[in-house]
């Protein structure tokens, strides 16, 4: 029989199985701990126990182990359980009632990466699996990540890597070098890069057919770019402009904005911004608008983000000295202990 024939067969798969964490977050040893079940039993149930005093909110982890495993029943137990046997005497009568409501069937199995999973295995009924204990195929912790994600970042799976990345955006004026700076940016840290909505929609549309309607556009592009391709990225992600620089564009042309963008603007927040300076050259290009107001459009950007206590750093100078400025500022976001 061949190695395919076997895979598909399946046939060591047998009774049912329960996982029982708080992935928080779930990370590839998780990942591990739950292919190792469902490639030993027929059935298993992932059961993500939250509490809600934890750090990151549990509806959350929940959503994200549903994704991960879109083909494994996952169900979220939110019973404000004690989490150590010393916190009450019947710590482990609370569990098996808490787990029994909620598990479809007794399970055969019980599989995890901690010695409790032999305590629990025993109250429910079932037999303990431990996979990985020693963290021999996967070295690494939920406690690990939680407080430095960023040596840890190989060990996140892309759906949960959103939550943790810092998210920075180049900021300012036109021709003042964002776009240059933000590739620059995104390749000296190995990352991705957001480019500009409000370019690629005008240059397909035409820049002298601009209108109202269009910064909603240009808003909901910058934005579904942004989260899009902020799974990919390498601790960091460098955003050319954001939804806020929308909203002043707006103002500028047509003395309005819509709601939508306003509320947008206000909810999405940059860990760091780098405000691009208009001590530069002038560039023409065919979507640029307004070579005479860089200074006041500059005044706008930065009360913009003064108004709304927004952390960013003026860049001015040459682009080098630009560079290395806001190089400096991005790498003191990636330093240990500066997790979200």
């Amino acid at each position: 029989m061949s190695t395919k024939s076997i895979r598909v067969a399946g046939g060591a798969r047998q009774g049912t199985g329960m996982v029982l964490g708080k992935f928080m977050p779930p990370h590839l040893g998780h990942v591990f701990l739950v292919d190792f079940a469902r490639e030993y039993v027929k059935d298993l149930t992932v059961v993500v126990g939250t509490l809600k005093a934890e750090p990151i909110p549990g509806e959350l982890r929940y959503e994200w182990m549903r994704e991960l495993f879109p083909d494994v029943r996952v169900v979220h137990l939110t019973d404000e359980n004690p989490q150590y046997p010393h916190e009450h005497p019947q710590f482990w009568d609370i569990w098996r009632d808490s787990l029994q409501r909620v598990l479809p069937v007794k399970p055969d199995y019980v599989f995890a990466s901690e010695e409790y999973g032999a305590k629990l295995a025993e109250v429910l009924g079932a037999e303990f699996v431990p996979v990985d204990i020693a963290r021999g195929a996967v070295p690494v912790s939920g406690t690990a990540i939680r407080n430095d994600p960023w040596t840890h970042w190989r060990y996140l799976p892309r759906c949960v890597r959103p939550y943790f990345a810092r998210r920075v955006c180049v900021f300012g004026p036109e021709s003042t070098g964002k776009s240059t700076l933000t590739k620059r940016l995104a390749e000296h840290f190995e990352t991705v890069m957001v480019p500009e909505y409000a370019r690629i929609l005008l240059e397909h549309k035409g820049p002298d057919k601009m209108e109202l309607a269009d910064m909603t556009r240009i808003a909901r592009g910058q934005v579904a770019a942004e989260d899009a391709l902020v799974r990919g990225a390498n601790r960091v992600i460098i955003c050319d402009t954001d939804v806020l620089t929308t909203t002043i564009w707006s103002e500028v042309f047509f003395g309005e904005c819509p709601e939508f963008i306003r509320q947008e603007a206000e909810r999405r927040d940059y860990d760091l911004y780098l405000l691009t300076d208009v001590d530069v050259p002038w560039v023409a290009d065919p979507v640029r608008y307004l070579p005479n107001e860089r200074i006041s459009f500059l005044e706008r950007c930065e009360n913009a983000l003064r108004s709304r206590g927004r952390r960013y750093v003026k860049l001015s100078g040459s682009w080098d000295e630009r560079f290395e400025r806001a190089k400096e500022a991005v790498e003191s976001l990636l330093e240990p202990g500066t997790s979200t």
